[in-house]
């Protein structure tokens, strides 16, 4: 996963490690590694590799409870003794390349070892959730390398005479693919936590492939590009099959028909889409275990990857640099998170001092600022009086004091105004940008101040001419644009 490709994300709502510990012994895959650790004895035999020999596979299989009828039943029982031995959940004893007739194995003399529970085993029950989640993340990396493998019909087709694959008729590179999957997992978090923190909506599997495959930037795709589009859905079908029964995602693969009408070759503007329906083209969502699991993967990667609530054991000054640049919904919960466990005085006082400032991140931690002070009560008051001559603060706490019905609040100087205006929406566009509620807010703040725009560009603010330039752009009133254009003029001028 690239650190370069998603260089900050935004934070994660993950659940607490027994919520996930629960899950991740409850995922299918995993759960069944685990019964046939404990199924694992002496009399269990393995092959060379470690695989689980052939004839002990139905016996594998039964003790799973899997239909001896079911033709997949050794394939799935064979996978999760794999996992097993990968995760550490069994220990096996590989054969001597010359074992001799008395270790060879009653199935055509092929020679075999032994298998064990391992020790690793122990601490499913034992451990504590932090032991089970890295088992289960040991085993996620083997179905991820499993799931990166193209299908096995492929790779019999490109062996050549002397039982190598050839790579060049397979058109497969191991690394290529397992980075397309990173990429498409990190693709598929990202958006899963742009909005909320952690989305419980499925992302649709044409969005997905298309996140992969069309150009940023390009407008209507082209049919070489939409051609693109669906051969990477037919590869994420395939591969998140392999993800779900680890519990990584909740899947519904593209429905069966829908590759009927692609295998009859249909023309792309004769095929009949229901809009309202597409799911039927596949659905995916990363659970809350694969939320964690993809999470822990990036931060071994090397990507900035957070979460909510690991800030509530630092100080303000850490809180609001980092949730300067977090979406409103999850700053609001890191600040609650951080609020939460400490005095309410005492906070505030701390925050205080955290919003001082008059670097470029300033407007920005000083409105973060102001959304925890929101959470303060009464306990408060004597942190924000102590703020009131402050030129930076001054103004934010006589609207928290307004705000909480202070008695005694003292009036801004006009210069206090004016400093506070310009913070307000240098925070602001900092924050969003220059959004459609933005020149509301201009107008709202300007409505009452006779010779405004005569007084503003003498504000000693970092962001006056920013704020200015942005106010001659986005001012819904015609006139009073062109006179924050002009104020502007004269603010650039007086800079040195």
């Amino acid at each position: 996963m690239s650190a370069e490709s998603h260089p900050t994300l935004p934070p994660v709502r993950l659940h607490s490690d027994a919520e996930l510990a629960r899950d991740a012994l409850g995922a299918p895959l995993f759960a069944r590694a685990v019964r046939l650790a404990r199924w694992a004895g002496p009399a269990t035999r393995v092959g060379v590799g470690g695989e689980l020999a052939a004839e002990q596979l139905p016996g594998a299989a039964a003790h799973l409870g899997l239909d001896a009828g079911d033709e997949d039943a050794a394939g799935y029982a064979s996978q999760a003794w794999r996992v097993a031995v990968d995760t550490g959940l069994v220990d096996v004893t590989e054969p001597e390349e010359d074992t001799d007739a008395e270790g060879a194995g009653e199935a055509g003399g092929e020679p075999h070892g032994t298998a064990a529970p391992g020790e690793d085993l122990a601490l499913v029950t034992g451990g504590v959730p932090g032991d089970v989640l890295g088992l289960w993340r040991a085993a996620l990396e083997t179905v991820l390398a499993d799931a990166a493998v193209p299908d096995l019909e492929d790779l019999v087709d490109a062996l050549d005479a002397g039982g190598e694959i050839a790579f060049d008729r397979l058109d497969w590179n191991p690394g290529r693919e397992a980075d397309f999957l990173d990429e498409v997992l990190a693709n598929l978090y990202l958006l899963t936590v742009a909005e909320g923190g952690a989305s419980e909506r499925p992302i649709p599997l044409p969005v997905l492939a298309a996140s992969m495959v069309v150009p940023d930037g390009m407008g209507e795709p082209t049919d070489a590009v939409l051609e693109q589009v669906s051969d990477a859905m037919m590869r994420l079908d395939d591969q998140f099959r392999q993800l779900e029964p680890i519990g990584l995602v909740e899947f519904r693969p593209v429905d069966e028909e829908l590759m009927a009408q692609a295998d009859e070759d249909v023309p792309r503007g004769e095929r009949e889409v229901d809009d309202e329906d597409v799911s039927r083209y596949g659905m995916v969502r990363l659970t809350p275990l694969g939320l964690y699991g993809i999470r822990a993967r990036m931060l071994e990667a090397g990507v900035a990857a957070p979460a909510v609530g690991e800030l509530a054991g630092k100080g303000a000054d850490a809180l609001l640099d980092a949730v300067s640049s977090y979406p409103e919904h999850a700053a609001q919960a890191e600040i609650e998170q951080w609020m939460a466990g400490r005095e309410p005085a005492d906070a505030v006082a701390e925050l205080l001092a955290a919003a001082r400032g008059d670097d470029e991140g300033g407007p920005l931690r000083r409105l973060r600022c102001q959304q925890a002070l929101a959470l303060a009560g009464p306990d408060a008051e004597p942190a924000v009086r102590s703020v009131l001559d402050e030129a930076e603060l001054g103004g934010l706490a006589r609207v928290w004091l307004a705000e909480h019905g202070a008695a005694d609040v003292p009036a801004p100087a006009p210069e206090m105004v004016f400093w506070l205006t310009v913070d307000t929406i240098a925070a602001q566009l900092a924050a969003d940008g220059e959004t459609e509620e933005l020149p509301l807010l201009m107008e709202t703040l300007t409505a009452h101040h006779t010779g405004f725009f005569d007084q503003v560009w003498r504000v000693e603010h970092p962001s006056t001419v920013q704020v200015l330039e942005a106010m001659g752009r986005l001012h819904p009133d015609r006139k009073t644009a062109k006179e924050a254009r002009k104020a502007a003029f004269k603010a650039r001028s007086r800079r040195p």
